[in-house]
């Protein structure tokens, strides 16, 4: 039986091998912040395009994790390995430049500038900036305003976008839902899935809405009180959602 928290995320849905070997691993991984450990014993290993959606409740370290794999915060204890390179403790530059972007959930956009000027202050040398907003028809009509005037789902798309043109292999994003529309969340969830399947990055999203999430997910995983108590496959979860709402609710330990 495999290990509670240890979750291997599946062949990538295009039907591609994984030759190249996982993007990511972490084993035994501690996390936190100042003084306070906020997550113990975590353990995923993650292979190319493919997504894994994090949920839990507020408080669970879903974002700690996060900001420990990009590099803003030091892992208490453990390893995190990617493409083969042991990189706990590394710095966001080191980890941006190995191929990690992370989105945060308060989108750190130049609200001032134009959308075209976001992407261009961020933009690897050769990409193509057309390319990237062909994903975001609506973004693309208002290329031309300032950011500050902007619908908040339009934010979130030029947050994305930026991302994109930093060529990820592995793209973090943190609460993607937050402060917007239902009706936003499900325009911007499928281009998630298309930044896996057409872009070759894998994604790990940290996210409220379950039922959207695991829509686009690969795998799901589920944090309670610091601790992995739920991972799988996300179909097992898409179509009977019961398991994760008493993972929320009770903490249990569960497995496949």
């Amino acid at each position: 039986m495999r290990p509670i928290g240890a979750t291997r995320v599946s062949k990538p849905p295009d039907g591609s091998s994984n030759d190249d070997g996982p993007v990511l691993e972490c084993d035994g991984l501690d996390v936190g912040y100042g003084k306070l450990t906020v997550g113990r014993g975590i353990g995923f290993t993650l292979q190319p395009r493919t997504v894994l959606t994090i949920l839990g409740p507020n408080g669970a370290g879903k974002t700690t994790l996060l900001m420990t794999l990009a590099g803003f915060l030091p892992p208490r204890a453990g390893t995190i390995t990617m493409h083969g390179e042991e990189v706990q403790g590394s710095s966001p530059r080191r980890m941006n430049q190995a191929g990690l972007v992370l989105i945060p959930d308060f989108r750190a956009l130049f609200t001032e500038l134009t959308p075209i000027q976001n992407l261009r202050l961020a933009a690897r040398h050769g990409v193509d900036l057309g390319s990237v907003l062909e994903l975001f028809p609506a973004l693309q009509r208002r290329r031309k305003l300032r950011v500050g005037d902007l619908s908040g789902g339009e934010q979130q798309m030029l947050a994305i976008a930026r991302a994109l043109v930093q060529s990820p292999k592995l793209l973090l994003i943190d609460e993607m839902s937050m402060g917007l529309a239902p009706v936003a969340v499900e325009s911007l969830m499928p281009v998630i899935r298309r930044v896996a399947d057409e872009r070759g990055a894998s994604v790990i999203i940290v996210e409220q809405h379950v039922q959207l999430a695991l829509e686009v997910a690969d795998e799901a995983m589920v944090m309670v009180h610091g601790s992995v108590v739920l991972s799988g496959p996300a179909e097992k979860y898409r179509n009977d959602t019961s398991a994760v709402e008493s993972a929320y609710i009770s903490g249990a330990v569960l497995s496949r």
